[in-house]
């Protein structure tokens, strides 16, 4: 049976969302971010234009373009529209997986018989635009490389079909930054070695491929050559991850409870960003010396920022730990998961609050996890 897999893309999805509560900002050059000292979360199709990109310094992006209207944002808002839109088309699909806060891929190989794979693709995109009010594009093929990169040629609002015997046609004309798993590293040493389309990377020999870029050579010459076997994974809210300690003594004794928390919060955050996970929902554990366990939870924002998640985890301790009895255990779990690269609260964090991640993270990478943490959670 031919797979039919479809990737769908909220177009500017946090763009989008303010210009449903402000029509002012419809065809104008709109940044959201935050403050001077921010970078770029996201940005309209007009300010693009001018060069404006995620990611880039703020102060940057108003030179390019000063007109620009520059918007803080709202990620609860955010949220409850990534989950309004997946509600909607998770009614509609027998597979669905959510790729990010605002793109997902269905599978519906096998459907083509009783409704049409495009048609009833088209009907969702407009069900998700009539009920949310948000622009979406799509792209139908028959794997997930082919039909993300297809959205990607067919933005904004696009509606776009890769047949099988055109996916070669379709990308051998387009630049190897367009496969999904090529970033800046690999491009830069493809291009150094002339190789920028992708129909000159899918006729490279597989073992030179391997021999550059390790692995991952034979997975890149595949993708190239639009051969992509991954399944869609159906999406769940009940992926997480968490951890706990039990303590070698019961405590009351709340500064060090705190500081085991903030350990644990930070353990976990940089996991969700090694593996690419946000979450939404945060919850807290504990056991009493009695061996009563309550725990309370609550949602947020997606996020994987230590600093957001220990806020959550610090208030609903408190919330938890109602009686003045001593602590046998205590525990923290994030749920909710769904793979993003919004990393960080980008409408509150600085370029140096930013950059202090990813340098904590590499650090953690090369020397172990414990090699660098908050002076807060270094008791555990």
């Amino acid at each position: 049976m031919e797979r039919a897999i479809v990737h769908m893309d909220l177009d500017t999805f946090f763009v989008s969302c303010e210009r449903l509560r402000d029509s002012v900002l419809e065809k104008k050059p709109v940044i959201i971010g935050g403050g001077d000292r921010g970078v770029v979360a996201s940005c309209s199709y007009e300010a693009r234009k001018f060069g404006v990109r995620s990611a880039m310094p703020i102060r940057m992006a108003l030179r390019l373009c000063p007109e620009a209207r520059v918007i803080k944002g709202d990620m609860d808002y955010y949220s409850n529209m990534s989950h309004m839109v997946t509600e909607i088309i998770q009614e509609k699909v027998p597979v669905l997986e959510k790729a990010s806060v605002d793109e997902f891929y269905m599978d519906l190989s096998g459907m083509d018989k009783f409704f049409g794979c495009y048609k009833w693709t088209n009907e969702i995109a407009q069900a998700v635009t009539k009920q949310s009010g948000l622009p979406i594009s799509f792209a139908l093929s028959s794997n997930k490389t082919v039909s993300k990169i297809g959205t990607g040629e067919s933005k904004p609002t696009g509606r776009f079909e890769v047949k099988p015997e055109y996916i070669k046609p379709f990308l051998n004309p387009l630049s190897v930054k367009k496969i999904p798993m090529v970033g800046n590293v690999t491009f830069e040493l493809l291009s150094r070695l002339g190789v920028r389309k992708i129909e000159t990377l899918s006729q490279m020999p597989v073992g030179v491929l391997q021999e550059l870029i390790g692995k991952n050579g034979k997975e890149l010459w595949k993708k190239a050559n639009g051969i992509d076997e991954t399944e869609v994974v159906p999406y769940s809210e009940r992926k997480s991850i968490s951890t706990e300690t039990t303590f070698s003594e019961d405590t009351i004794d709340i500064l060090h409870i705190q500081s085991i928390l903030s350990g644990m919060v930070e353990k976990l955050c940089y996991q969700l960003r090694q593996e690419k996970w946000l979450t939404s929902t945060v919850s807290v554990r504990i056991r009493y010396a009695n061996f009563d366990t309550e725990n309370k939870q609550c949602k947020v924002p997606y996020t994987s920022a230590d600093h957001t998640l220990l806020k959550y985890v610090l208030e609903l301790f408190n919330k938890v730990y109602t009686r003045r009895m001593r602590i046998r255990l205590i525990g923290v779990k994030f749920t909710g998961l769904v793979h993003g690269s919004h990393q960080m609260n980008l409408f509150e964090d600085t370029e140096e609050l930013i950059s202090l991640y990813q340098t904590m993270d590499q650090l953690k990478g090369r020397f172990g996890i414990h090699s660098v943490g908050r002076a807060s959670g270094l008791i555990n």
